[in-house]
């Protein structure tokens, strides 16, 4: 077993971890697909919930910075626990007390403090991956790190909560997913054995390794561009689910075929995860990003939003521009292993800088949606949006590894 995970670029001694991302990933973000169109059909309108996502994003960002720092700092399994317990807190709140009285400043506050678990938990794992999976398998092995987180925040979440509302109703489906964050915590806390290297610095230095995560972006500029490259990454899939279910309903599609067709870009997100895991190791991680990540994901997040006027409604013709859209995400993989192969040390602070985008993106999303919502419409959201992927490629350009060519398999 060992052997053959090793062959597909999956460390054997991480296994667990990796399945307990899986499934805590998938209790995190069953709700992710369908909160914004129940909150409006329950009164707030389409600016309360871009809010509402934009404060998740600002906690989520904070979050995401300490993650890799923190994980240096006190180690991966006590991070990680900390998020779960953070996690928990949060989402009892919001269930309770946000959605019991649906008063909008209470389900601000809860949903925010929610928003500070997730990155604790997933993100410590990257940082555990960067530091004990040899760089000329990083590529593969974040690619395997990224299929698990988006296997369960956006394949499973959606999948299992299309049936779980129907079947549970809303609020029962958000506290079934209480159960399986904690087994997935189980998995990858106490059936997890691998090991991290001991960080033997001083309290004092420990504060000063903190700073490491602000203060590498002006030592070493390229990671601040990686940092901006993995905010746009993921602005659009933060910014689709606060206007796009309600766009897609305009045009005949319900929340359920949403869910469907959410589900499925990310089924062929992960599968992509994957590919562009290899590809970026045997192509280069710089170009696999500016083509397949930067100018793909421009053109097909356009294709996506004019399919259903294109097609007349037709559900194939979304469902594949979806596919194609995920596909081409998946393209910015190899940046979780470019980044860190910027810096000879301090990998937990360059990973903190690209954690802190991914975070930045859950705020960026939804706050782009809230500021032009109302001015531009949904089209225009759709075109700032992929302008942005297109500038990401231009970045991209500039994030080369210094004193070498960029890394490949056969390097």
């Amino acid at each position: 077993m060992n052997n053959f995970a090793n062959k597909i670029g999956l460390p054997a001694n991480l296994l667990w971890g990796y399945l307990g991302i899986l499934i805590f990933m998938m209790g995190d973000g069953m709700e992710q697909g369908w909160l914004s169109p129940y909150l409006i059909d329950r009164g707030l309108t389409i600016q309360n919930t871009a809010t509402l996502f934009s404060l998740y994003g600002v906690t989520i960002a904070i979050s995401s910075w300490f993650s890799g720092v923190l994980t240096e700092t006190l180690n991966p399994r006590r991070t990680m626990l900390l998020g779960l317990v953070i996690y928990l807190i949060g989402t009892v709140l919001f269930i309770s007390r946000g959605l019991g009285s649906l008063d909008i400043t209470t389900l601000y506050i809860t949903y925010a403090l929610r928003g500070f678990g997730y990155p604790l938990f997933a993100y410590s794992f990257l940082v555990w991956i960067s530091y004990v999976v040899p760089q000329g398998a990083l590529g593969r092995a974040v690619g395997w790190f990224w299929f698990v987180f988006t296997g369960g925040l956006n394949v499973l979440g959606a999948f299992y909560s299309s049936w779980a509302i129907e079947n549970l109703g809303h609020i029962s489906a958000l506290w079934s997913a209480v159960l399986w964050v904690l087994i997935g915590a189980l998995l990858a806390l106490v059936f997890n054995k691998a090991r991290f290297p001991a960080n033997t610095a001083s309290a004092g230095s420990k504060w000063q390794e903190l700073l490491k995560g602000l203060t590498i972006m002006k030592e070493e500029p390229k990671v601040a561009l990686g940092g901006i490259v993995r905010v746009i990454n993921t602005t659009a899939q933060f910014a689709f689910p606060v206007f796009l279910p309600v766009y897609m309903e305009s045009h005949g599609f319900n929340t359920t075929q949403w869910l469907y067709i959410w589900g499925t870009i990310f089924t062929s997100n992960i599968a992509f995860n994957l590919i562009f895991g290899f590809v970026g190791d045997r192509m280069g991680w710089q170009k696999t990003i500016i083509w397949f990540g930067g100018v793909g994901c421009g053109l097909t997040t356009l294709l996506l939003y004019y399919s259903p006027q294109i097609g007349g409604g037709s559900y194939a013709l979304v469902l594949a521009a979806g596919i194609l859209w995920g596909a081409c995400l998946a393209g910015y993989v190899p940046l979780s292993a470019l980044v860190p192969s910027l810096v000879q040390k301090d990998k937990g602070a360059a990973m903190s800088v690209l954690n802190l985008g991914a975070g930045l993106a859950v705020f960026a999303g939804p706050a782009i949606v809230r500021i032009f919502i109302g001015s531009a419409g949904a089209e225009g959201v759709v075109w700032i949006l992929a302008g942005l992927y297109f500038l990401s490629a231009v970045l991209t350009r500039f994030i080369t590894i210094p004193g070498a060519k960029e890394l490949t398999m056969d390097n």
